[in-house]
């Protein structure tokens, strides 16, 4: 009785840390328990993506992949889509693989976004075409101002390319460089996520 009772008592405590957003839909991805614990105290830091591909059809595919020995893969925690529709795939009290060097300490939140795709390293095509709708960045306002009630440590808020300045070879021309990272890009509207989210922006 009592291990059922710590177990249930655990349960609330983990389920407390989620936003609460009816709309959101949990859909843990198969290796979600293979990643590591933190406590919500770690979670400072927001980071903003985009999924650099057509569809959310198609980041489920990409999210599911095992990489790792571990038996996990690369993904953030949080996708929202084109029309708003919000999904879970890694709970926020589990370290996610999606910013190399801060993924201990930040939740990673996945916008549908062509970006790039298909030729993310090719030097011909770098331009960040499609902007953010705004069903998208509403709900994207919503889920942050929600993380930020529930876990109190959270303060900062960056993008993806920011924090991964990494160059590597073009696909097309070894000889030349081009960003590993450059979501969420230059279509992002930072001003108007700024005023709604309570975050501050970090700058490494």
């Amino acid at each position: 009785m009592r291990a059922a009772r710590r177990i249930r008592d655990a349960t609330m405590r983990s389920m407390s840390a989620l936003p609460q957003k009816p709309s959101i839909r949990v859909w843990p991805l198969p290796y979600e328990e293979r990643l590591p614990q933190r406590p919500d105290a770690q979670v400072d830091l927001v980071v903003i993506h985009c999924t650099e591909l057509p569809d959310m059809a198609m980041a489920r595919e990409y999210g599911e992949r095992v990489l790792y020995e571990s038996g996990a893969g690369n993904s953030g925690h949080y996708y929202i889509d084109r029309d708003g529709d919000t999904q879970l795939y890694v709970h926020p009290g589990r370290i996610a693989h999606h910013c190399r060097g801060y993924n201990e300490r930040s939740i990673g939140i996945e916008l549908v976004n062509i970006g790039r795709y298909p030729d993310w390293l090719d030097s011909r095509h770098q331009d960040m075409r499609e902007a953010y709708p705004q069903e998208q960045v509403d709900a994207l306002i919503g889920l942050l101002d929600s993380l930020r009630r529930s876990l109190t440590s959270l303060r900062w808020i960056a993008g993806h390319e920011e924090l991964d300045t990494a160059m590597v070879a073009a696909t097309n021309d070894p000889a030349l460089q081009v960003s590993r990272k450059r979501d969420p890009g230059p279509l992002f509207p930072w001003d108007e996520v700024l005023a709604g989210c309570g975050l501050e922006r970090l700058r490494p």
